[in-house]
C-alpha cells in the first residue's frame, strides 16, 4: 500500500509539471490580438473561408492551387530578363494637382539601369506584328496576286480598270493616328506621354519604404471617391462592403478589383516592412525589411478597419481569379510570344516555363466568368465604357504617387490589371484567329510591356496570397 501511494504521489507531481510546462509552452492566443473576440487560432481575421462574392469556388481551393501549383512557378519566371526589366516613365508629371509631395526618404528612390544592363534584344522596341521592319506605305500596298489582278484589268481596258493607288505621305501618317485611336479604345490604361527607361525589378523590389501620410492617403482617397461606383447615401471615405450588393454587378467587380489590389500591396508592405532603418543587416544602407504582423492587424484587423479587413481580403482572391481568368483567355496568344531578348537559350526556357504555367492556369476548373457582364444592350455599352474611363482614370492618378519606388509599383500593378481587363472585355480575345489568316490584320494585340506587367502583376497577387498563409502560421 505505501509503495503504491508514494507511486501514485509521483505522478500527481509528475502530471502537474507537465500540465504547468504545455501551458507555459503552448502559444496563448487572444481574441483581441488577432482582430476577433474568438479564442481559437482558425478563426483569426485572416483565417478566410466559404466562397469568393461574384465567383464559383471558395478561399481553400484558391489557397492550395496559388501556393502549391502557381506560386512556385511564378517566382522563377520572374527572374527572366523579359520580365525582369520593364520599362517605365517616372517624371510624368500628375495631371491632377500640383506635384509637391515628392519623397524625400532615400528608400524612395529607384535606380534605372545602365544600358550595358539591359538585354541586347530589349534595347529597340521590335514591331510585334505581320510588317516586320516595313515602312508605313509597304503597310498599305496590295499584295503581289492583288497587283496582278489589277494589272490585268488596266491592260484590258485602260480607262475603266485602272486604279489609282497613289496615297500621299501625309494621309499614311493620318492612318497611323486612327490606328493609335481605334487601339486606345480597347485600352484601359493611358499610354505614357514618352517611353521612360528601363528598370531592373529584382533590384527595385516592392516593400514598405516609410512613404506615408497625406499625400499617400490622396492618392487611394481619390481614387475610392472619385473613380470608384459608389453605392447611394455612402458617406464614408471607403466604401463598405454591406452595401456593395445594392449595385450592379460590372459596378461590384470594379470596386473588388480596386480594392484586391490595395489589399495585395498592403500585404507586399506588411511582409517586408522596414523593420531597423539605421542598425539592421540589410546591405541597402543598413536597413532590413521583413514580415510585420503587428502592422497586418493593423490595416485589416475588424477592430482597426470598422470590421472591413476581412472583406479586403477576399477582394484580394476576386482580383486574382480575374486576372487568373484573363491568362486563360489569351493563353493562345501568350502561347505563340517569342519573349525576344537576343538571347536564344534564355528565351527558349522563358518560353516553355510560360507555357508550362498557361498549361496550370488553364486546369482550374471554376474561373470568374466575364461573359455575364456588359450583355443589356446600349446601356450595358455606355456602363463598359463608364467601367473603362474610371480605369484609365485611375492610371493617370498613379503619376501622382510621390515616392518614385511606389510609383513604378502602383504604375506596373495598374497596368497589369489593365491589361486583364482589356483582355476580358475588348472582344479581341473572344476567339482565336490564326497569324495565318487574313495578312492585313494585325494579331498581337498585347504590347511588349503589358505582357510583362500582366504576369509581373498577376506574381504579386500570388505572392500576396502566399505571404498571408505565412502570416497565419506566424499568428500560430
Amino acid at each position: 500500500m505505501g509503495t503504491k501511494s508514494s507511486g501514485s504521489v509521483t505522478m500527481m507531481i509528475v502530471s502537474t509539471i507537465l500540465f504547468l510546462i504545455l501551458t507555459i509552452l503552448s502559444p496563448t492566443v487572444h481574441g483581441n490580438y488577432f482582430g476577433t473576440n474568438a479564442g481559437k487560432d482558425d478563426q483569426c481575421f485572416c483565417k478566410l473561408k466559404g466562397s469568393i462574392d461574384d465567383c464559383s469556388c471558395n478561399v481553400d481551393t484558391v489557397d492550395y492551387f496559388n501556393n502549391v501549383k502557381i506560386y512556385p512557378r511564378l517566382q522563377s519566371i520572374l527572374l527572366k530578363n523579359y520580365f525582369r526589366f520593364y520599362k517605365v516613365n517616372l517624371k510624368q508629371e500628375c495631371p491632377f494637382w500640383p506635384d509637391d509631395s515628392k519623397c524625400a526618404i532615400r528608400y524612395c528612390h529607384v535606380q534605372p539601369c545602365d544600358d550595358d544592363d539591359i538585354p541586347e534584344g530589349l534595347k529597340g522596341e521590335i514591331p510585334r506584328n505581320l510588317y516586320f521592319n516595313e515602312s508605313p506605305a509597304d503597310k498599305y500596298q496590295l499584295p503581289a496576286q492583288f497587283e496582278n489582278c489589277n494589272q490585268n484589268a488596266r491592260d484590258h481596258n485602260m480607262e475603266l480598270g485602272y486604279l489609282n493607288t497613289t496615297i500621299s505621305s501625309e494621309n499614311y501618317k493620318e492612318f497611323e493616328r486612327w490606328q493609335q485611336h481605334d487601339d486606345a479604345q480597347d485600352n484601359f490604361c493611358v499610354k505614357e506621354s514618352s517611353p521612360g527607361e528601363y528598370v531592373d525589378l529584382l533590384l527595385n523590389p516592392e516593400r514598405y519604404t516609410g512613404y506615408k501620410g497625406p499625400s499617400a492617403h490622396r492618392i487611394w482617397r481619390s481614387i475610392y471617391m472619385e473613380n470608384c461606383f459608389r453605392p447611394e447615401n455612402s458617406p464614408h471615405n471607403f466604401i463598405q462592403s454591406s452595401k456593395i450588393n445594392g449595385m450592379c454587378l460590372e459596378k461590384r467587380v470594379f470596386y473588388r478589383v480596386i480594392s484586391g489590389l490595395h489589399a495585395s500591396i498592403n500585404i507586399h508592405l506588411c511582409s517586408k516592412y522596414l523593420l531597423s532603418p539605421h542598425n539592421g543587416l540589410s546591405v541597402e544602407s543598413g536597413a532590413r525589411w521583413g514580415a510585420n504582423l503587428a502592422e497586418l492587424q493593423r490595416r485589416f484587423s475588424p477592430e482597426t478597419t470598422g470590421g472591413e479587413g476581412p472583406n479586403w481580403l477576399k477582394n484580394l482572391y476576386f482580383t486574382y481569379l480575374l486576372e487568373l481568368r484573363a491568362l486563360a483567355k489569351a493563353a493562345p496568344y501568350l502561347e505563340r510570344e517569342e519573349y525576344y531578348t537576343g538571347n536564344e537559350a534564355d528565351d527558349k526556357d522563358t518560353r516553355l516555363a510560360i507555357n508550362d504555367v498557361l498549361q496550370i492556369v488553364k486546369s482550374f476548373p471554376e474561373h470568374f466568368n466575364e461573359t455575364v457582364m456588359f450583355s443589356g444592350g446600349i446601356d450595358a455599352q455606355i456602363l463598359k465604357e463608364e467601367f473603362r474611363q474610371h480605369f484609365r482614370n485611375i492610371s493617370r492618378i498613379m503619376d501622382c504617387v510621390g515616392c518614385d519606388k511606389c510609383k513604378l509599383w502602383g504604375k506596373l500593378q495598374i497596368q497589369g490589371l489593365g491589361t486583364a481587363l482589356k483582355i476580358l472585355f475588348s472582344g479581341k480575345f473572344d476567339k482565336w484567329v490564326s497569324p495565318l489568316h487574313n495578312f492585313n490584320r494585325k494579331h498581337n494585340f498585347l504590347e511588349r510591356s503589358e505582357i510583362v506587367a500582366l504576369i509581373n502583376g498577376f506574381g504579386r497577387l500570388s505572392d500576396s496570397i502566399f505571404e498571408l498563409d505565412r502570416f497565419r502560421q506566424m499568428m500560430r
